[in-house]
């Protein structure tokens, strides 16, 4: 059990207390460093300018300096004529302004009559195009304010003030130490039942982000002694420790016990998710924190609890991320108990913005990748409902929201290569393609929750693909079908075949375990046609209510050892290694309806998906027929 499970307010305010009374927090050293050095720290002082600037008058503009009383009546059909070196001095934009001079006349007002003479084709005011002593900075003006974090403009500013170095806010020490016996370093291979320790990574890099000096411990297996032993001496110069997985009750989670037994533990448990089996604690006069080893959890909790630490360091209020209204696609339920931090793909869907749910598995590392913003469901609350607006707070530039293709649809590996080729030869653009079948990509448009969906649906009584059901998902709605590809569908079974599979009749064999794809997938239906036709009940098939999302999910399992068949494409057996037992080609479009064809984006991806060498590269991956691919199959018709 954990000693505490206390909601998010509460456990910050037990850290806040707690903090108060650790001697010396929060430890804020400062150093002075040379300006080319100072990018991105944080003032430790306010910068005062030691000179003016400019600290004399100075030419705003090329010509000659002269007194402006000689000029008055000057024109070009009345020239003053002035004697150069007595009446008029040449000077060039930024030079210093003889004493008896109070103006400029620009160089295009001047006829040089080349005897020691010119003409002033103009007159001038007083002090025209001339900068006056201080007009950009008068000495002991404030420059730059105590807790600025600097960047490029406000080092020329400090460097045009007279200094050539700046005291700043020493970057205060996080170290993390990653414990786990299956753990082994980046660069190796990992065996079976190992894995790569990359949270370290991740952890120390979001430190450093924010200004603090990360220090990544090595690998401390999963024993109390050598876990109290690593932070014990982090504690020695560290300002922050944390301590990387075993954080919960097992057997073999020591960091609660080794925080205890170094200081104290004040929350041990919150109610957040993920991320729940967080410790929070202090030893030695410095905070030591237990964080989940799950990516999410660990990147999310450190966000929550370390980054306060380290802004508080420098001196910094946490700056809050900015936050948009969107719309969810599909129904977040939550548990009751917890505030849950839902990661979503944002983009905007005509008027409106749509932030589409990605896997909420606390070890799901992509979902960090792809992320665009964080919904927060609150605690007692019952979720949000489909069609429902919640507050996004954006984890990237907000133009980003307006650069993005939002795809619904059926999952097909070629697509990442298509957002990877977006990206590329579009940027900013971007697609943001979610999962949801075939089936709930139509829905989605039915919705206008998305520009687009990937749909590969059989109607078995004519033969053809995808007409039959958008006209009947989407009545009344024109829309286009654009062709992706043609993609051989099979059974992916494990290298060898050792079950020696032929097809979906066999699946129905004794100890045949298959994995599925979700309801509402154009996979999943096209297997209930396929076993149909073979006179074979679903309920004979073992693992038919076992569900995965993807055709690259669907691989990995068996794969894995978690399955001996699945249904899907070549290309994901091919990518996991896997055998394959083809079953037939499929046609598999992108519909698209009218009102988005317009959308620059849009225009760009289907740009990209017309290009040959994007053929190609699809067809490099095994198991497509892209002779088409990029054509209007369905042409733009009246549905329904």
């Amino acid at each position: 059990m954990y000693l505490h499970d206390v909601p998010l307010a509460e456990a910050r305010a037990r850290m806040r207390a707690a903090l108060d009374e650790l001697p010396g927090w929060p430890p804020r050293r400062t150093v002075c460093l040379p300006l080319d050095q100072a990018l991105g720290r944080v003032t430790a002082a306010p910068v005062w300018a030691a000179i003016s600037s400019p600290h004399f008058a100075a030419a705003a503009m090329d010509g000659a300096a002269v007194a402006a009383a000689d000029t008055v009546g000057a024109s070009e059909t009345s020239p003053r004529r002035l004697r150069v070196g007595t009446q008029a001095v040449w000077v060039d934009t930024g030079g210093a302004m003889p004493s008896d001079a109070d103006a400029v006349v620009m160089i295009e007002d001047i006829f040089d009559r080349g005897d020691g003479w010119i003409e002033i084709l103009d007159a001038v005011a007083p002090w025209q195009h001339v900068r006056p002593m201080g007009e950009d900075l008068v000495v002991s003006e404030l420059v730059i304010p105590q807790g600025k974090r600097l960047e490029p403009r406000d080092l020329g500013a400090i460097a045009a003030a007279g200094h050539h170095e700046v005291e700043v806010m020493a970057r205060p020490r996080v170290a993390v130490i990653p414990t786990g016996s299956e753990l082994v370093p980046i660069g190796r291979t990992p065996a079976r039942g190992e894995l790569i320790e990359f949270n370290g990574l991740m952890l120390a890099a979001m430190a450093e982000s924010w200004g603090a000096e990360a220090v990544r411990g090595a690998i401390v297996p999963d024993r109390f002694e050598d876990i109290r032993a690593a932070a014990a001496a982090a504690l020695a110069s560290a300002d922050v420790v944390v301590i990387n997985a075993g954080s919960s009750a097992g057997r073999e989670d020591f960091s609660a016990r080794a925080i205890a037994d170094l200081g104290r533990v004040f929350v041990h448990g919150v109610a957040v998710r993920p991320g729940h089996p967080v410790v929070l604690g202090a030893a030695q006069g410095a905070p030591v924190l237990g964080i989940p080893g799950y990516p999410v959890s660990a990147a999310l909790t450190f966000e929550l609890f370390v980054r306060p630490l380290v802004d508080e360091c420098l001196g910094l209020a946490t700056a809050p991320r900015p936050t948009i209204r969107a719309v969810t696609p599909r129904t977040l339920v939550s548990p009751a108990g917890d505030d849950e931090f839902v990661r979503v793909r944002v983009g905007r869907v005509g008027s409106r913005v749509i932030a589409a749910p990605l896997e909420r598995a606390a070890g799901v590392v992509m979902s960090l990748v792809r992320a665009d913003g964080l919904v927060t469901i609150p605690r007692f609350s019952e979720g949000a409902a489909a069609g429902a607006e919640v507050d996004v707070e954006l984890l990237g530039p907000a133009h980003a929201v307006d650069q993005t293709v939002v795809a619904i649809g059926s999952h097909d590996p070629a697509l990442d290569l298509l957002a990877s080729e977006l990206a590329r030869r579009f940027p900013p653009m971007r697609l943001a393609s979610t999962n949801a079948g075939s089936y709930g990509g139509l829905v989605a448009l039915r919705r206008g929750e998305a520009h687009l969906a990937g749909c590969h649906l059989l109607d078995p009584a004519s033969g053809t693909y995808n007409e039959t059901d958008v006209r009947r998902v989407l009545p009344g709605r024109r829309v286009t079908l654009v062709h992706f590809a043609m993609r051989e569908q099979g059974l992916i079974v494990p290298a060898g075949n050792p079950k020696r599979l032929r097809g979906v009749r066999d699946l129905a064999g004794a100890g045949v375990r298959f994995v599925n794809r979700q309801r509402g997938s154009g996979t999943r239906m096209l297997l209930d046609y396929l076993l149909a036709a073979a006179g074979v009940d679903s309920d004979a098939v073992e693992g038919y209510a076992r569900e995965q999302y993807t055709h690259l999910a669907v691989a990995s399992e068996v794969h894995g050892g978690a399955a001996d068949a699945g249904l899907g494409v070549r290309a994901a057996a091919r990518a996991l290694g896997t055998d394959f037992v083809p079953v037939g080609m499929e046609r598999y479009d992108l519909v698209v309806p009218a009102e988005h064809l317009a959308h620059p984006p849009v225009q760009a991806l289907l740009e990209v998906l017309r290009d040959p060498a994007t053929a190609r590269a699809v067809d490099a991956m095994g198991g497509y027929d892209v002779t088409r691919m990029g054509e209007v199959v369905g042409g733009l018709c009246a549905a329904g």
